[in-house]
């Protein structure tokens, strides 16, 4: 699933696939919005972890599961 955060003072917001539901994206943005937790860290596609300090979030937005793609392609 597509997740892109936007962060305060940066440019750009950072997008990233997940292996997370909405649910578990959902849980671990409200724990870090209310104090339960100083970062919020999400995990992408590859294994690699994401993390945001919470003051810093501006808006957290959770897109729709991603289908597989089936299809033949040249590697």
């Amino acid at each position: 699933m597509e997740v892109k955060i936007g962060v305060q003072y940066a440019p750009r917001e950072i997008v990233l696939e997940s292996g997370q539901t909405a649910e578990e994206v959902e849980k671990a943005v409200s724990e870090a919005l209310s104090g339960k937790a100083p970062l919020l860290s999400l995990m992408d596609d590859h294994g690699r972890k994401v993390l945001v300090p919470a003051d810093r979030l501006a808006y957290v937005e959770i897109g729709e599961p991603t289908a597989r793609k089936v299809g033949f392609s040249a590697l």
